[in-house]
């Protein structure tokens, strides 16, 4: 331990705490008459939304909430949503998100474990809720979360409907400071083995996230990316790492926030139009879904920005999107880091480099944000070169990541070996610090003692016409040990198999990009690939349904 000099505050001075109530004051100091918009369904301006919060609060209270109590949430992306983001964990209490994509199983299994006490169920999950209902273990009370619909809740210990509860709640709400190492929020990963895993974040490491996402998207790059002019709407769960975030950043800048509720493409577009949304996030096949729908065919999305996260943001549909008006930028995170970890950046010295230069470096994970110290490292705990060509395992330390699964001691050990926590991912770093995700440790492909990339496969094939999307994993080899699969939707009007890809990726073996053992020699055409609740690849699921059509010959498999 380092001898340092420190310095005891007077007896008077004031250590202010970093809770999240702090992050709502400036919202409403600068733009005030700023709106919180859900769907075509309600509006109100920042002033409103801070005496909501109030009556939340209140009636939280009231219902018989105390600190350290976890409230869960099923809801859709919505304005109820935001003001819980705030009540609940300014109460004391602890804010459990649930993930409503999950089987009913795992829904009862996460619920039971983080210990729900107060649950808020949208009408829309009634069915569900009401179907683990009788399995909970330790909840007491419940409310209703309806769109003005006229559904009523047969559950136990029903409490109210929101908004009737919060119209005739006290209007104020004196807010107190605590520890600011007290647990905020919960929720649980979506891991494609075993049960979900509960990670959880303090108010500090929220608040310290949240400046320093602020910080970086309105302070680096060429293009500012966000800032309180903007008008925010996010395509990414809320349910998933607080929606990435971005809803604190953007209460704290005092954005204008549009939240879609259901996602439904034709609504999302016109929200987008109506609403002149300018900045969003979501994960690669959700931005797919919006370009391909219906109502974006002739629409443009010119000064629209987007930032991609949960998995690598491939050539082909940063191409799209471009050509669409919008600027795509890549991130890196995942559920135990908060989830900001690196963000793209285009310094002066790639600025004056060619667009194809430039491209290449959005379409990587970025760099490191402030406060970030990120490494590779090998299976014994080595550090390993960042010469952007060295591959290990990526290991990180930052203020905000998780310090462990809730209740899981040996899988927390697991993840913080060596002091460092371990993302799974394996990974190059160059010398100007950019990170480039070349795989998921389980994703990569052993063929032949060589590894192959599937992120770096899946962006190739990307950029063929007769792609629309694409999933690569592999699959086992008595005489290779692993050979590449491709899992493809072939483009409307395009015809697609193996030797149309073989020719394709033909072009890139030539360039000495990859070698001829990573051309897929078979591959499923299919009309939509498996994913998981949060939209990403579900490549467990995929080698499964892979490995049953080998088995019957499934005729849309295609062989060379």
């Amino acid at each position: 331990m380092l001898n340092t000099r420190v310095i005891k505050p007077t007896d008077n001075a004031h250590s202010t705490p970093l809770l999240i109530k702090n992050l709502l004051l400036s919202g409403r100091r600068y733009e005030r008459s700023q709106e919180i918009v859900y769907r075509d369904i309600s509006r109100y301006d920042y002033a409103t939304f801070n005496e909501r919060i109030c009556r939340l609060a209140s009636a939280l209270t009231s219902a018989g909430v105390k600190p350290g109590d976890t409230v869960a949430v099923m809801d859709w992306d919505s304005h109820r949503y935001l003001e819980c983001m705030f009540a609940v964990p300014m109460i004391g209490a602890v804010l459990h998100t649930v993930n409503i994509r999950l089987s009913p199983e795992q829904i009862l299994y996460t619920m039971n474990h983080a210990e729900d006490i107060f649950v808020l169920v949208n009408s829309d999950f009634l069915p569900i809720y009401q179907a683990i209902e009788g399995g909970l273990t330790t909840v007491e009370k419940t409310i209703l979360l309806t769109d003005g619909d006229t559904r009523t809740a047969e559950m136990a210990g029903f409490v109210g409907e929101y908004e009737e509860l919060l119209a005739a709640a006290e209007p104020t709400y004196e807010f107190a400071d605590f520890d600011e190492n007290s647990v905020a929020t919960t929720f649980y990963t979506t891991g494609t083995t075993g049960n979900p895993k509960g990670v959880y974040f303090t108010h500090r490491q929220l608040v310290l996230h949240t400046l320093t996402q602020a910080g970086t998207m309105g302070g680096l790059d060429s293009v500012r990316l966000f800032g309180n002019r903007d008008v925010y709407m996010p395509i990414t769960p809320m349910f998933h790492v607080h929606a990435w975030g971005i809803p604190y950043t953007a209460t704290l800048l005092g954005v204008k926030q549009v939240y879609p509720g259901r996602y439904e493409p034709d609504l999302l577009c016109q929200l987008i139009k109506n609403e002149k949304v300018t900045f969003s996030h979501c994960v690669p096949t959700i931005l797919q879904m919006v370009l391909n729908a219906e109502c974006a065919r002739d629409m443009r999305f010119d000064g629209m920005k987007v930032i991609i996260g949960g998995s690598a943001l491939n050539h082909g549909l940063y191409q799209a999107a471009t050509a669409k008006g919008m600027t795509l930028s890549a991130a890196y995170g995942m559920s135990e880091t908060c989830p900001l970890i690196s963000a793209g950046y285009i310094n002066l010295e790639l600025e004056a480099g060619t667009q194809e230069e430039r491209e290449t470096f959005r379409c990587k994970a970025g760099v490191p944000v402030p406060l970030v110290d990120a490494r590779l490292m090998d299976s014994e705990g080595n550090f390993l070169p960042l010469d952007g060509k060295t591959q290990g395992e990526l290991v990180l330390r930052a203020p905000w990541l998780t310090q462990g699964y809730f209740r899981e001691p040996e899988k927390s050990a697991e993840l913080w070996q060596h002091g460092w926590m371990h993302t799974g991912d394996v990974a190059t770093i160059d010398e100007m610090g950019f990170i480039e995700i070349r795989d998921r440790i389980k994703d990569v492909i052993k063929t032949g003692g060589e590894w192959i990339s599937s992120l770096e496969l899946e962006d190739l094939i990307s950029l063929s016409p007769a792609v629309k999307e694409v999933a690569v994993v592999g699959v086992p080899d008595p005489q290779w040990d692993e050979r590449p699969f491709a899992l493809i939707v072939a483009a409307e009007g395009q015809e697609m198999n193996a030797r149309v890809l073989r020719d394709h990726l033909k072009t890139y073996v030539d360039e000495g990009r990859i070698n001829k053992w990573a051309v897929p020699s078979q591959i499923a055409t299919v009309t939509e690939i498996p994913k998981t609740s949060v939209g990403k690849l579900d490549k467990k699921r995929i080698r499964v349904e892979i490995a049953e059509w080998q088995e019957s010959q499934a005729p849309f498999l295609s062989t060379i």
